[in-house]
């Protein structure tokens, strides 16, 4: 592992990964995981609504399995509507900061 010396007089230390850290590693950028995300929620929200067709339908007998995916489904909405609400409470303290 290399150790980059730090030069005196410039304030600020950074840690700098190696080039070839960065270029096998890049990481994802926001958009492409929150659109990750919410196709997650929307599968879990998906599954859980074709696991009570099927037992109504009588199709599927276990009734655990069945609630199991609606709490999940359920849950996974729950957090995803309170993270929007964070986000945008966020933004709007942003937009009322005075410059």
């Amino acid at each position: 592992m290399a150790v980059n010396p730090v030069a005196p007089g410039t304030g600020v230390l950074r840690a700098q990964a190696p080039a070839s850290v960065k270029d096998a590693a890049s990481p994802a950028s926001f958009a492409e995981i929150l659109q990750e995300k919410l196709a997650e929620v929307d599968a879990l929200q998906k599954r859980a609504d074709a696991l009570l067709e099927g037992f109504l339908s009588g199709q599927v007998d276990d009734v655990h399995e069945v609630m199991l995916a609606a709490q999940q489904a359920e849950l996974a909405l729950q957090l995803t509507v309170e993270i929007r609400n964070r986000v945008l409470e966020a933004y709007q303290e942003i937009a009322r900061m005075q410059l």
